[in-house]
């Protein structure tokens, strides 16, 4: 009884485990799907893409694997492409936000900053830099896969995983291999 009682104070009822949520994270695709990414979004509940995603093929080769939630880009000519420019999501108990330009010229603008104040979230998910990222801004999580799209610049390829349990996310980086596995349909 007392094991019971010490469970109870601790806000949780009896036997109920809580549930972990694995999110797949992807940006600046620039219109390649590249099926490396397929092992590492296998056990994923969803994807989140963060803008660049270059055209429709991509986000039905995503599909595939899980349900997809994307924001557009610069390349994708924003409002035109469909996609909202930021998204506001609830997963796990966590507010995520979904975006695809945080930073312009290495500072973050001052819109995203009214955005990020105004929403308070719990996660800040963004692309166009193609630098993987994960920082912070007060209690708000920075998160950057940087670019699963054609290697750009010096930086690598890669995506990201977002895990959720218990009020508590921890995102984690994957770098893919330079060269993407092909280019086109999945």
């Amino acid at each position: 009884m007392e094991h019971h009682s010490r469970r109870a104070q601790a806000g949780r009822s009896p036997g109920v485990k809580r549930r972990t949520l694995r999110i797949g994270v992807i940006a600046d695709t620039h219109g390649l799907y590249d099926p490396a990414v397929e092992p590492h979004f296998a056990s994923v509940s969803e994807i989140l893409h963060a803008g660049d995603i270059g055209g429709k093929d991509v986000i039905q080769c995503l599909r595939r694997l899980a349900p997809v939630t994307a924001v557009s880009g610069n390349v994708d000519g924003y409002e035109q492409s469909g996609w909202a420019r930021r998204v506001v999501l609830r997963r796990g108990g966590m507010t995520i936000v979904l975006c695809h330009v945080l930073y312009e010229n290495g500072r973050m603008s001052s819109e995203a900053q009214a955005w990020l104040d105004l929403e308070q979230p719990d996660v800040c998910i963004f692309g166009h830099s193609h630098r993987p990222t994960i920082d912070r801004r007060g209690r708000t999580i920075l998160f950057n896969p940087g670019s699963a799209g054609p290697k750009r610049f010096s930086l690598p390829r890669g995506v990201g995983i977002l895990t959720i349990t218990g009020r508590k996310a921890v995102p984690s980086l994957i770098q893919l291999e330079a060269r993407a596995w092909k280019r086109g349909a999945c």
